[in-house]
């Protein structure tokens, strides 16, 4: 941006997640400013918030990060869901809740993610679109702190308010595997994996509890909010969602080790990870789901090179083979034969990968911008922002976590129609399920709690976790 503008001030009906009282451009005056304008549920805008964090860790006071939330979904308009996502990633900057739109237009935007770079005099500098990386994003942050005249900060330091969750045994779990008498769930706010029993009662913890990239023993070792679990012969392996790796839990030994990934993104194109979020085996291969590059990558077990199975790249619900294809930020996977279906979230879809030809193909869903709660025959069907798949090959009924009507969906595969379980209670952006024994067991995410519920009769039960 060539020519500079003032900064408008923020919209009066913003609210602020994470700060006492509405935060206002003059309290920015004196030091450069990020405005970055996300939508929190995406991949891509997590990444550059982390970005975004990395370089206000480096620069200090001389750079202040401000978040404004956009909503996708109409599911996503609910502050409670926004402040959902604060507590779970800590940003250590003030975030706000735009749940009409109005910063969206104020701004005049056009695209998520885009950060506006403000001077110490409060114009605007720069308006950076996309997923640029951080190198370019630093060098362009370091020119305005070069030009910034030493002057007093206009008034007191902003201080964040910390409104944690209560104390519990869960902190968003995310992912979920059951083997006969044993359930482990990836306990992402607490940074681990648990072992449980089948009423709950925690067996071992792999992960210290603290976030980190650590290989070892079960105690020692560290995750960084572990999403996706996968039990193949004696190993769990875990979607590392923010070391963007995938880790190998030997359960004989309990030792932690990586398979992939080196603790920073990269693009599933070139062998590395960005923001895993599932696995799923088919055979002797692992797939991986790769919601912060739209990509579904292969990897055979034993080897520690992940290769594109699908390297278009591009967010989209595009059917095709190969390269022709593009998903929406797939978050979900689960295997059916030579058949992996894919959970995309930002498309609101169920896609389908035939192996042997690599064609993908559309179940349901319409396309990133069509969106609901409609059931019924698979033309007709919507949903939203979908989190979670489960296969009961006993049916067979593909399962689906319809997080953003908070619903639990049935398709029944070979051309049936997709129907809404009857449930006594709403859910709470469930993240992951599974199936073992006849059961289905629900990550209640936001809510904290695991949950079990029998197809048979309706009846759903908490899953009392803790030692």
């Amino acid at each position: 941006m060539n020519d500079a503008v003032a900064a408008p001030e923020f919209p009066a009906g913003l609210a602020w997640l994470n700060l006492r009282d509405p935060l206002r451009m003059a309290r920015l005056r004196g030091r450069v400013c990020a405005l970055a304008l996300v939508n929190l549920g995406s991949g891509w805008c997590q990444q550059r918030l982390a970005d975004l964090g990395h370089l206000r860790a480096r620069h200090r006071d001389r750079l202040q990060v401000v978040v404004v939330h956009v909503p996708r979904f109409d599911a996503e308009r609910d502050a409670k869901r926004s402040a959902h996502r604060v507590d779970l990633q800590q940003y250590d900057f003030p975030v706000a809740h735009d749940g009409d739109w109005t910063a969206w237009q104020h701004f005049g935007l056009d695209a998520w993610p885009t950060v506006l770079l403000i001077d110490g005099d409060g114009q605007v500098r720069e308006r950076v679109i996309g997923e640029s990386g951080i190198r370019d994003l630093d060098a362009r942050i370091g020119t305005l702190l070069e030009g910034l005249t030493p002057q007093p900060l206009a008034g007191d330091p902003i201080r964040l308010r910390r409104d944690s969750e209560p104390a519990l045994p869960l902190r968003f779990p995310a992912g979920l595997a059951v083997s006969g008498d044993l359930l482990y769930i990836a306990d992402c706010g607490h940074h681990r994996v648990l072992e449980c029993d089948a009423r709950g009662r925690i067996l071992r913890q792999f992960g210290s509890g603290r976030a980190g990239f650590i290989d070892g023993p079960m105690a020692l070792s560290a995750l960084t909010r572990p999403h996706g679990l996968c039990l193949v012969r004696g190993a769990l392996y875990v979607a590392d969602t923010g070391n963007h790796a995938v880790r190998r839990i030997d359960l004989r030994s309990g030792e932690v080790s990586t398979v992939c990934g080196a603790g920073r993104p990269g693009r599933t194109a070139v062998g590395s990870l960005a923001d895993p979020r599932a696995i799923a085996l088919s055979g002797d291969r692992l797939y991986v789901a790769t919601a912060g590059d739209n990509r579904i990558g292969q990897l055979d077990l034993g080897q520690t090179r992940v290769a594109p199975l699908c390297d278009s790249g591009a967010l989209g619900t595009r059917d095709g083979v190969g390269a022709e294809a593009a998903f929406a930020e797939p978050v979900a996977l689960a295997c059916v034969q030579y058949t992996p279906d894919v959970c995309d979230a930002a498309g609101s879809a169920i896609r389908s990968v035939h192996l042997p030809t690599g064609q993908v193909t559309t179940l349901v869903g319409g396309g990133p911008w069509q969106f609901g709660a409609v059931g019924g025959a698979r033309d007709d069907t919507q949903l939203q922002a979908p989190q979670a798949l489960a296969l009961d090959p006993e049916a067979p009924v593909l399962w689906t976590a319809d997080s953003g009507n908070d619903t639990l969906r049935q398709l029944r595969l070979g051309g049936g129609a997709l129907s809404t379980a009857a449930l006594p209670q709403r859910l709470h952006g469930s993240a992951a399920l599974a199936i073992a024994n006849g059961r289905l067991w629900n990550a209640d995410t936001d809510a904290h709690a695991v949950l079990r519920l029998d197809p048979s009769t309706g009846a759903l039960r908490q899953v009392a976790v803790g030692e």
